[in-house]
């Protein structure tokens, strides 16, 4: 299982690369695993202003629905179009081309609240 330093991730299982004020969400190695085969990613939140801990969308396994937490408060930009016709890339790539939106950040000193990876591992049991 990867978790790959240089990110910051939620206790809920998603991760955020920050860059300068915009920053790239998705969910972790070990959610998608824990979900399955990812059929369906529903972002409806594109344009809106999105707080911390508040859901941004879901992601639809074979058996299930979960809701996707954001890391960060700000405006969601950018939706990745690739996981509207190849979500399984969620499954595949979760940290590459799994990624699934572009975040405008609004409150910087949120990252604070973050964990790194190696606290990320101790949380999973890794």
């Amino acid at each position: 299982m990867s978790i790959p330093e240089g990110l910051k991730y939620t206790k809920d299982h998603e991760w955020i690369k920050i860059d300068g004020n915009i920053a790239t969400v998705g969910i972790t190695d070990f959610a998608q695993g824990e979900l399955g085969d990812i059929v369906y990613v529903d972002i409806s939140s594109v344009g809106n202003q999105v707080g911390q801990h508040e859901v941004f969308g879901t992601v639809e396994a074979v058996k299930t629905v979960s809701d996707l937490f954001m890391p960060i408060s700000g405006k969601v930009i950018e939706f990745n179009k690739a996981l509207d016709t190849a979500p399984e890339k969620v499954n595949s790539d979760p940290y590459g081309d799994g990624w699934m939106v572009k975040v405008e950040l609004s409150n910087a000193s949120e990252v604070a609240s973050l964990l790194t990876a190696a606290q990320y591992k101790e949380l999973i049991g890794k």
